[in-house]
C-alpha cells in the first residue's frame, strides 16, 4: 500500500452540529424529567433515555475534532487499518474512532556526532556530517519502519562510515582523483545519494548532506602534519628549481645573443652551478668580487 489522500469534514461545520446535539440531549433529559414529575408517560421516560444516550454520543463525537498546522499531516487509522492521510491545514473532523497520528512534513537538521572511522588507506580519521531531510511519504514513515526518526539517525551513521571508507583523506599519489578533504562537493553528493537509497524505504527525502567535521585522529595527527609539511616543501622546492633553470637558460641565451662574453663549456658549467646555488639557496649568498682575469 502507498499513501492515499483522505478528505475530511470541516471542523467548523461539525462544531455547529456538535452544539445542536448537546442542546438536544440536555433538552430531552430536562423535558422528560419535567413531564415525569407532572404526568408520567412512556414518552417522557423515552425522552430521558434518549437524551442520556445522545449525551454519550456527543461525548464520543467530540473526539473527532483535530487541527493541522502548515507542513503537518495526520495519518488516520481505524482499528489497525490505514484509512488515509490528511495534509490540508486547518480545523477538521473525522470519524471519532480514527487514531490520528500527526507527522511533521517540515525540513529537519540532523547534526551527526563525530565518528572515528578508517579512510580508504586505513588511516583513522574523525568525521561528522549535517543532513537536511523531511518526510515525503507518511505511509512508509509510519508503517514500513518502527521509528522513522531513529531509523534516519542509524542509517545516516552507517552511510557516513561507508562513504568515509570509500575515499582517502587526502590525495598522496596519482591513483586517486577524489579525496575527503579536497573534493567536498563530490563527497557530499555521494553521501546524499547513499542516504537517499537507504532512507527511501522510510518515506524520507534527503535535501542536503554536507561534511561538518573532518580531521585525522589525535594519535596520528602529528605524523600526518609532518607528511603534509614535507609534501609542501617538496612541491615548493620543485617550483623553485624549475624557475631557477629557466632563469639560467635565459641568462646564457642573452649573453650568447648579445655577444657580451664567450664562454667555453667548462665556464658555462661553472656559471650554471653558481647561478643555481644563488637562486635555489635558502639563505642569501655573499658576493665574491673577482679582481683578477676571467680565468683566475
Amino acid at each position: 500500500m502507498k499513501e492515499k489522500n483522505r478528505e475530511v469534514i470541516s471542523g467548523l461545520l461539525m462544531f455547529l452540529v456538535d452544539i445542536l446535539m448537546l442542546l438536544a440531549s440536555i433538552g430531552g433529559v430536562v423535558w422528560g424529567i419535567i413531564k415525569t414529575n407532572t404526568e408520567p408517560s412512556p414518552l417522557s421516560i423515552a425522552s430521558i433515555i434518549g437524551g442520556a444516550v445522545l449525551f454519550v454520543v456527543w461525548c464520543i463525537f467530540t473526539g473527532g475534532f483535530f487541527t493541522l498546522q502548515p507542513n503537518e499531516a495526520a495519518v488516520l487509522i481505524l482499528f489497525g487499518e490505514y484509512k488515509g492521510t490528511v495534509r490540508k491545514p486547518g480545523w477538521h473532523f473525522a470519524n471519532p474512532f480514527y487514531t490520528k497520528k500527526k507527522i511533521s512534513l517540515r525540513s529537519r537538521n540532523l547534526n551527526g556526532d563525530k565518528l572515528k572511522v578508517n579512510d580508504e588507506a586505513g588511516n583513522p580519521i574523525e568525521i561528522a556530517a549535517v543532513i537536511v531531510w523531511r518526510v515525503e511519504n507518511t505511509f512508509e514513515a509510519v508503517f514500513d519502519v518502527e521509528n522513522y526518526i531513529d531509523y534516519v539517525k542509524v542509517q545516516s551513521e552507517s552511510a557516513i562510515r561507508h562513504i568515509a571508507g570509500m575515499y582517502p583523506y587526502d590525495i598522496t599519489d596519482q591513483t586517486h582523483n577524489i579525496s575527503l578533504r579536497g573534493s567536498a562537493d563530490e563527497v557530499s553528493e555521494a553521501l546524499k545519494k547513499e542516504l537517499q537509497e537507504r532512507l527511501g524505504k522510510a518515506g524520507v527525502i534527503v535535501e542536503e548532506a554536507r561534511l561538518s567535521h573532518l580531521a585525522y585522529s589525535p594519535e596520528i595527527a602529528a605524523a600526518m602534519l609532518q607528511r603534509q609539511q614535507a609534501s609542501a616543501i617538496i612541491a615548493a622546492r620543485q617550483k623553485i628549481v624549475e624557475g631557477a633553470v629557466g632563469m639560467v637558460r635565459m641568462a646564457l641565451d642573452k649573453l650568447n645573443e648579445d655577444g657580451i662574453v664567450e664562454l667555453d663549456e667548462e665556464r658555462k658549467a661553472a656559471m650554471v652551478s653558481n647561478l643555481l646555488v644563488v637562486l635555489c639557496g635558502e639563505r642569501s649568498t655573499q658576493p665574491v668580487i673577482n679582481t683578477g682575469t676571467l680565468h683566475n
